[in-house]
Order: C-alpha cells, then structure tokens, then sequence
C-alpha cells in the first residue's frame, strides 16, 4: 500500500508540474526569463535556494520538538522532497505531511510523532507570515489597504494585532508549563528557545521568498523589496486560505494588483520556474531516487529509535514539547 501512494504522490506532482507549465508556450516560458538580466535571475535562483535551505529548519526544530532528532542530511531530505512537491500539490499540511510520514516513518517515528511535527511545522510557517505580514502592514498600510477594501487605519490595527499574537506566542512559551488543553487536544508548548528559533526561521524564509520575487520584479518595476514583501505576504495569504496549489494565479493577482503600472507577467512567470517548478522537478527526480535506493536497501518503517536502539518503554523519553490527541 506504501508504495501505491508513493506512486500515487509521484504521478500527481509530475501532473501538477505538467499543468502549471502548460499555462505557457514554450516561447513565453523562455522569452520572460530572457527578458531579465542574467545577474538579476542568478540572485533570484540563490534567494530561492536560500529559502529551500532555511525551510530544513522547520523539520530541524520539529523533530527537536517531538524528542526525535535525526541526522541533517535524512531531515533535509525529507524536508525538500515534503515541500518541493507540497508547495505546488496544495492543502500543503496535508500533502507534505504525507511525504513527511514516508521519510520518518522508515527512521523511527510513529504517526502520532510525524503529526505533532507536521504542526508544528504548520506554526512555523503561520509564525514567519504573521511576523513579515505584520511588519508590512505597519510600515505600508496603503498597499493592503486598497486591495482588500479596508482603511489604512484598520490595516495598521490588524498590524498591531498581528504582532501582539507573535509576542503573546513567545511569552506562553516562556511561562506556560501546563499543557493546554483544547477539547480533546492537549498542547505542550515548546521552550523559549525553541519557540523564539521558531519564529526566526519562519520570518526569514519568507522574507527570503519576498526577496525572490522582488529579484526578477525589479527588472520590470521600481518597487521597493518591502513594496513586493507585502504583496507576497497578501499573496500567501489568500493561498493558505483558499488553498490553491502553488499559489497558482492568487500571488500572481496580489502582485499585479499591488504593483500596478508595470509589466509584470514575464517576471512572475519567472519567479514562479525559479521558486516553484524547478524545485517541484528537482524534488521529484529526489523523491524517484530516493525511492530506489530505499527499495535496493530493503529500508522498510522501523520502531527503532534514530541513534539505532530499540524504542525504550512508552513515557520513559520526555520530548521538549509535544501535542497528544486522547
């Protein structure tokens, strides 16, 4: 069954790969990534790699998290092929936590292990949008303010509000020892210095994302990076909630909306083969490789711990923080 959704996963990337390319000629493809200076592409493509890099964090923490740390290398495996392919699939918790449970299942975590991971993953990336998304609302107000109808005061409100949220995280963090209990969900928050790498991993991949973007849009525009950052953010934004996959259509809107007065369209498509199909190709060629290789090994799902010794007694190994569903 394993293999059939591997399978299954794999042949659906590879068709969301084909859809999102399809939406261009061959000719529109190669003539917006010509019409931008080679330097100006170069420093996107590192910015990408940056964020694609800075994103191995997130599972970094998250398996601290659970109390199942793992090697560098197994983690930024699975954390690349989770989200190379769930970025452009949609409904990003669930399509990378399926890839996630692929990798650590076959290293010693449980389901219930993968899934506190998956969550606090999915806090990660809420934490590094409500951080960037509240700074740019401070500080450009307007931008948002037109877009959604609303008035720059409001925006600059539900700015403060963001950030409030952001601080409040940290001090629950900091004094909260009990698990919080949401109906039948008990939380255990993650200590301060968990919590706070947290937030700063999270803040900073999407402003390696913004600065991405703001790489090729500057070929074409007179924005300034924290002009981009917002309409990324707003992008992003409306992409968690509706849910689209890769953002398909929706940032592309923000941006045009929020940028006016430039043509935009070769950038975006270029952003969009740098940031998202490149790694959605790479990351299937990994996730078909790695697949192999597990297959030649024999390396089928353990209960062994990741330093190779047998999974001691239920509770006898306390994680730094945890998420239990009774």
């Amino acid at each position: 069954m394993s293999y059939g959704l591997a399978a299954l996963g794999l042949a659906l990337a590879a068709y969301l790969l084909h859809r999102a390319l399809s939406r261009y000629t061959l000719d529109e493809i190669t003539a917006s990534i010509g019409s931008i200076p080679r330097g100006d592409l170069g420093i996107a493509a590192l910015f990408a790699a940056a964020s694609y890099l800075c994103l191995t964090g997130f599972d970094w923490l998250g398996l601290r998290y659970v109390g199942k740390p793992l090697s560098y290398p197994r983690t930024a495996l699975a954390s690349f092929v989770s989200l190379s392919l769930g970025h452009s699939i949609g409904f990003a918790g669930v399509s990378s936590g399926a890839f996630r449970y692929r990798y650590y299942s076959r290293w010693g975590l449980s389901a219930l292990e993968v899934g506190k991971l998956v969550v606090f993953c999915g806090a990660t990336v809420g934490l590094g949008l409500l951080v960037l998304g509240s700074a740019a609302l401070l500080l450009r107000p307007d931008l948002p303010a037109g877009f959604a109808g609303l008035s720059p005061g409001l925006v600059r409100a539900i700015g403060i509000a963001g950030a409030a949220l952001a601080i409040l995280y940290l001090v629950l963090a900091a004094r909260l020892r009990r698990p919080l209990r949401i109906r039948n969900v008990t939380i255990e928050m993650p200590p301060l210095r968990l919590a706070a790498a947290q937030m700063l991993v999270g803040t900073v991949n999407f402003a390696l994302v913004a600065a991405c973007l703001a790489s090729v849009v500057s070929a074409a525009s007179e924005a300034r990076y924290l002009d981009v950052a917002t309409a990324y953010v707003t992008g992003n934004v409306m992409t968690l909630l509706t849910h689209v996959p890769g953002g398909l259509g929706v940032i592309e809107t923000a941006v045009m909306y929020l940028l006016p007065g430039a043509s935009l369209i070769g950038p975006l498509i270029a952003f969009r083969v740098i940031y998202f199909l490149l790694p959605l190709a790479i990351g299937l060629l990994t996730f078909l490789g790695a697949e192999l290789a597990f297959r030649r090994s024999g390396a089928a799902p353990n209960r062994r711990r990741p330093n190779g010794r047998k999974e001691a007694h239920q509770g006898a190994h306390e994680p730094e923080g945890a998420l239990r569903v009774e």
